[in-house]
């Protein structure tokens, strides 16, 4: 059995106010193309599917388009629910999109048995089983208790995911034995797992209760395909356990590189192939003094072209403080197949305390700088101040992106 594993989509996303709405579309169009060049069974998509749980109309648009075409290479598609996804979203249209072979599990369900999926070749053979885990919110496995600690909260939240894994595991294993067929077991999940290599578009999920979550932790699956880390990357060097990444860049400090990930199954996993995304729209970061600056923007350029212009964050060096930077970059770039989203200084250059704040501009820093400068203008004991930081994350974590 071939599966396609890929996460992180973000349909609706908008990057520094430019819509991506032209690289979704490009996107999905490819995909599909892969699912027909590749002979794919089943994709799969780690949830994050939309960047937040009121998707603009396009994005719904696009996503049901995916849907259709997908149909008609003869492959299935099973979605899970991410920390930005809205369940009730998602679970809308499962029994419609179920007739489209399409299988969404938004949330955590009641009756764990109803995310345990049979996976089935396009010649309608049982290929594999599917233990379909989606974002598990704490309010889905575990009951806060009076008194608890940091630690507590922490330790039962990890507890009650790893068991939510393991009771899933043992109903697969249950099914294949009653099968009486050699099939290899998925797992999936979205979350953040120890040692995972993250970047700035990534929301923590578990604010004050669980950072990350230990590779041990898993049941013994053959493939575990994980979502909302953008980067890929093996988990722990695992060749079994991964993260297939975003198939666009959604943060400037993101490698431009990216994929998903082919994976293929007899009686258990027999090997996992990255496939390279296309770029369907260059990103730069651009570094240097204002001497330095006008060459690597025209270096940066050459990526660009007429109707698809580099989208570039300017990054300038040096602890002179100039009011007319913003000006002087863009006639940096006046004639050039590439726009300027962001201009920042070094942070080396930056002072870290509110003190220092008139030499930047807002656009420099991240909200959770600024709360994190405000805070130091207090005397507050670490534990009240981590606490206020991660009220001030879960406040951030509900707003749109």
């Amino acid at each position: 059995m071939r599966l396609l594993h890929t996460s992180d989509w973000h349909l609706g996303q908008h990057f520094l106010g430019r819509t991506r709405e032209a690289e979704h579309r490009a996107f999905l169009a490819w995909l599909v193309t892969q699912v027909e060049e590749q002979g794919v069974d089943v994709v799969l998509v780690a949830g994050d599917i939309f960047d937040t749980a009121t998707p603009p109309s396009y994005a719904r648009e696009l996503y049901n388009c995916f849907i259709v075409a997908l149909r008609g290479t003869g492959a299935s598609l099973v979605v899970l629910g991410g920390n930005h996804d809205s369940a009730a979203v998602l679970a809308e249209s499962r029994e419609l999109l179920a007739c489209l072979d399409t299988r969404v599990i938004p949330c955590v369900s009641e009756t764990p048995a109803d995310q345990l999926l049979e996976l089935r070749r396009r010649d309608g053979e049982i290929g594999a089983l599917l233990c379909g885990i989606p974002f598990v919110r704490p309010r889905d496995v575990v009951q806060s208790q009076a008194g608890q600690s940091a630690d507590e909260k922490r330790q039962a939240l990890q507890q009650a995911i790893q068991g939510h894994y393991a009771e899933l595991h043992g109903l697969a294993e249950a099914r294949r034995a009653e099968l009486g067929m050699a099939l290899p077991i998925i797992a999936t999940g979205h979350l953040t797992t120890v040692g995972a290599s993250a970047s700035e578009s990534v929301r923590e999920i578990y604010v004050g209760s669980l950072d990350a979550f230990p590779t041990s932790a898993f049941p013994p699956a053959d493939y575990i395909a994980l979502g909302h880390i953008h980067r890929p990357q093996r988990v722990g060097g695992l060749e079994q356990v991964r993260y297939s990444g975003s198939p666009l860049c959604l943060s400037f400090d993101e490698e431009r590189a990216k994929q998903v990930l082919l994976v293929e199954f007899g009686t258990a996993l027999e090997r996992v192939t990255p496939v390279a995304v296309p770029c369907f729209q260059p990103l730069a970061v651009v570094q240097g003094s204002l001497d330095t600056l006008g060459a690597a923007l025209i270096e940066a350029a050459a990526d660009g072209r007429p109707g698809c212009p580099v989208w570039a964050e300017v990054v300038v060096t040096g602890d002179d403080y100039l009011a007319d930077l913003q000006p002087r970059i863009s006639a940096l770039v006046a004639e050039l197949p590439l726009e300027v989203l962001r201009v920042r200084r070094a942070r080396s250059a930056v002072a870290p305390t509110l003190q220092g704040t008139q030499r930047e501009t807002l656009e420099e820093l991240s909200p959770l700088d600024v709360f994190s400068q405000r805070l130091a203008e207090e005397t507050l004991d670490d534990e009240l101040r981590t606490r206020l930081e991660g009220l001030y994350r879960e406040v951030l974590g509900e707003l749109p992106a």
